[in-house]
Order: structure tokens, then sequence, then C-alpha cells
């Protein structure tokens, strides 16, 4: 029986070479997994000793040969199939043990195109594919991982079982397609064409979930292949607590895409139902996490918190008095996990330190959303530079109501169209939105922030259609609003502010987020 092992990934290897030796296997191989082999004293042959043919522009073609692709294809049910080896001295191989050239790795360090190229495998994806396809007959292994169930039933049956076999085949297509989709989203980079002719996505399982939305839905949770240098859910450290639903996935990045707003100063987020029930800035980090959580008590209850410098003890002892389902931050003191270790069902994040750093930021990423038939994608609506607002009200906003307006616009991005938000300079007072009309959503901030109001910015993430929503915030105690504008009644709209004495500042930039 011969074995054909050509990996990258080395996990495992010497060890599954050794037991298929045991079990009568004789074993092929090339470069670097060759000399892994030989060193631990495991016999192998050489491809081209095999093939007869030696390698050849620099190791580009190694097993691209009909002794090789012959052994992994033929269909040894088929008498001709059988004949025609045998007139080519081709021999079965009944196993390949194949992972691809590091392409993503090599990418992430930043190497140079004419490296990256070289990182991409040709022969690895063909033996892949071809042993895939003839399944029947051959077992391929692309992940270490499957190595001690392979021997496991070699050693129990003789045989690998055709249940094994189909599952490794469909994990083989699986492995080839994600590669070569990342090998296309590099090129597409490369070429600035975000959006290409053909669309393909490569994301590793990272877990199973219990389930998804609801409990009569499946689900799963996918990331990228190799981790980036910006904070993510999808990398952060579960340090504690139950397992990660997919509702606390999905708040957890609402949570820390709206932490990323504020990278200068210590801050804290609330969410809840992917909406920001809290959000605040301040010197002391506990400060920053009660004002945050005042905001709205009785929806902080059950809520994702996110925080952007070290959890110390005095802030893990603030959220403990709070019935919380997650918590994402850079790290925690050793005496904030002995608080938080009694809370043990809440799970705790560790995000690493980039999230603390003055100067972090997300990605430029494409967002992706699946309908019917189909997908959707687009650029992230990522933080902004500061604008250059157009003041249009009679009154320009003093110092204090910029930065209240300010922070108000950054928190408006991150609520759900018809997004209104009320702010202070420092934190959010107050916010209504997913409503069908924006006058709505003034109404249930005001009911909300109630004499909170008084003196704050209001934001909104369109363009007022009616002064209706404009006269209801001036009515809640607002002083200065920022929206887009924009509106076929922009001059009604100013006329009113100044009528309010309000002043009004418009963005030429739009938020919507449904």
């Amino acid at each position: 029986m011969l074995a054909l092992l050509s990996v990258s990934d080395k996990r495992g290897l010497v060890p599954f070479a050794q037991g298929l030796v045991r079990l009568g296997f004789r074993l092929l191989s090339t470069g670097g997994t060759l000399e892994a082999l030989k060193g631990a004293g495991v016999p192998v042959k050489k491809v081209s000793e095999h093939t007869q043919s030696p390698e050849i522009l620099g190791g580009r073609v190694k097993t691209l040969h009909p002794r090789i692709h012959g052994g992994i294809l033929g269909r040894l049910e088929l008498e001709v199939d059988r004949e025609e080896m045998k007139a080519h001295g081709i021999e079965p191989i009944s196993l390949v043990a194949v992972n691809l050239y590091p392409f993503r790795q090599t990418v992430a360090s930043g190497a140079a195109e004419p490296e990256v190229i070289e990182q991409i495998d040709i022969g690895g994806p063909a033996m892949v594919r071809a042993s895939a396809k003839n399944f029947r007959h051959v077992s391929v292994v692309v992940d270490p991982d499957d190595y001690p169930a392979v021997l496991a039933e070699l050693e129990q049956q003789k045989a690998v079982s055709e249940d094994t076999r189909r599952r490794l085949m469909r994990k083989a297509f699986a492995h080839t397609a994600a590669y070569d989709a990342s090998i296309s989203a590099w090129l597409s980079a490369q070429a600035g064409e975000p959006f290409p002719g053909e669309l393909s996505l490569a994301f590793q399982k990272s877990q199973d979930l219990r389930y998804g939305e609801n409990p009569h839905q499946r689900g799963a949770f996918y990331r990228e292949h190799a981790a980036p240098q910006e904070p993510t859910v999808a990398f952060a450290k579960v340090l504690q607590g139950k397992e990660l639903s997919y509702n606390n996935i999905l708040d957890l990045d609402a949570a820390l895409g709206l932490l990323l707003e504020f990278p200068e100063a210590p801050t804290a987020v609330i969410i809840k139902h992917n909406t920001p029930c809290g959000v605040a800035v301040d010197a002391a980090l506990v400060k920053a996490y009660r004002t945050a959580r005042a905001v709205d008590e009785v929806s902080a209850f059950g809520g994702i918190v996110a925080l952007n410098r070290e959890v110390d003890a005095a802030t893990a002892q603030a959220m403990a008095e709070t019935f919380l389902e997650a918590v994402i931050a850079p790290s925690y003191s050793p005496e904030a996990l002995q608080v938080l270790a009694a809370k043990k069902n809440l799970r705790l994040l560790e995000a690493g330190p980039a999230l603390a750093s003055p100067q972090a930021r997300p990605r430029a990423q494409l967002d992706a959303r699946s309908v019917s038939g189909g997908m959707l994608l687009m650029d992230r609506d990522s933080v902004e530079p500061p604008l250059s607002w157009k003041v249009v009200s009679k009154r320009a906003p003093t110092p204090e109501e910029e930065r209240a307006m300010r922070f108000a616009w950054k928190v408006c991005k991150h609520v759900k169209s018809n997004a209104i938000v009320f702010a202070s300079g420092d934190q959010l007072l107050a916010q209504g939105g997913g409503q069908t009309n924006r006058v709505d959503s003034v109404r249930i901030a005001m009911q909300r922030g109630g004499a909170a109001l008084r003196g704050s910015a209001v934001a909104s993430d369109a363009f007022f259609p009616f002064r209706d929503g404009l006269d209801e915030a001036a009515r809640a105690g607002a002083t200065c609003v920022v929206q887009p504008g924009g509106s076929v009644r922009d001059a009604e709209l100013i006329a009113a502010a100044d009528e309010h004495g309000m002043a009004m500042v418009l963005t030429g930039v739009r938020h919507f987020r449904h």
C-alpha cells in the first residue's frame, strides 16, 4: 500500500507516518515533509525516485506526473483502468495527506508580491482534488486533527470506512475552495477591486452554536483563517462563562464597533439587542461604566458590556452589581478576574492590548448580508475623521455643544434607523430608533431621557423630513442639532432651528443602519 505525504502544517506528521508504516504502508514524500520524516527515522521514498522524473523549475513541478495522479485517480473497480495502470507501471496510492502552502500566513506577514505568488500551491490542490474525486479508493487527509481517527480505523478495520472517506472528501473540497477564495480575495485587493465579478468567501468554522437567533434555528460561528492585528470578537479569548450564543456574538460585535469610535479615553458601552443603551467616557473606567449604566439601568440588565481599558477591581465590582450576559475588554487585572469569577455564567472575553490603544480603529472591511437568492456587499460604515461640518443656523454651536454633537453623531451611526440620539459631551443621554418615522424615534428618546435632555445635543442619522421631529427635540430641551441635511425642506428646518434658538450643523453624510 502506498501513501503520499506532503504537508505544510506538520502537526502530528511524524506519529501519523510512523503509524502508517506499522500498518504496512510505504511512504512517498517531497521537500520539507521528506526531510522531517527522514530526520525522525521514518522510512520514506522521494517522489522523484518513484516517478523516475526529477523535480524541475526550482521545485515547482514535483508531483504533477502520471505515476502520481494515475495512482490517485485509478478506478480500481474497472478492469480497463487496472490494465492501463499496469501497462504504464502505475501503482495505486490509497492514502494522500496533503495541506497547502501557507498562502494566507504569507499575506498576513506583509510579504512582497513575488513571495506571495510563490506560495500559491499548484501540485497540492491538484492532488487533494484528485484524491477527493476518487474517494472510493483513496483517503485524503487535509487536516492533522483527522490523523488519529484515520489511524484508528486502519488499525481496527484494516481500511478507512466509506463514511469517513466521504467526510474527508467533503473536507478536502472545502479546503481547496477556501484556499482559492483567499487567493482571489488577495488578488482583488491588490487590484483595488472590492467587488469582483465573482465573489468567493473563505472562512473557517470556529464553533457550532447551541442554536441561532432562536432555539428552532441552527447556528455556527465562522471566522477568518488568520487573526488580524485589530481587536475582533472572532479572535477574542474567552476567559470564563457559558458558551457564547448567536445573539451574544452579534451584540459583542456591535458593542466593539461602537467602542472603537472612542479610542482616546476610557469608554464603556452597553448594548442590548444590538442597540446602544449606555455609552460614556471618563478619566476613570469605573466612572465611565457607572455613567453608561445609569443611562438606562432597566435595559442594562442582561446587557453586553464593552470596555477599552484593562478592567480593574473597582470596575469589576461595579459590573458585578448587575446581571450581564458578556463583557469584552482588552484585559483584566487578577483582582478583577477574582471578583468576576463569582459570576460563573458571565462570559468574559479578552480582546488584547490593541483595544486599549489610543489609535485603535477598525480596519477597512466589507459588510455582507444575505438575501433570498443572493447577497449584498458594501463598504463598512467605518470610523470617520473629523468632519468640516457646515453651520447653517444663525447661531453657531458653542465649543461644548460641538463636543456633544460629535459624541451624539458617533453613537447615532450605531442605532437602528430611524435613529435619534441625545447626548452630552461625554455620554449618551437617550436614544430612539428602529421606527418607521423619525418623530416617533424622537418621542421614544424623550420618554427615556426626560429632564436629563435639557441642554443636550441631538443627532439624526438622516435628514428630518418635516419640522415636527425637530420641534419635539427642542421641546425636550436640546439646544443644538446635527444631521446630514439634503431634504427639500432644509430651509424650513433651518428656520425652525433659528426659531428655537438652536445651533444646527449639516454633515452631508448619512448613517442609515437597517
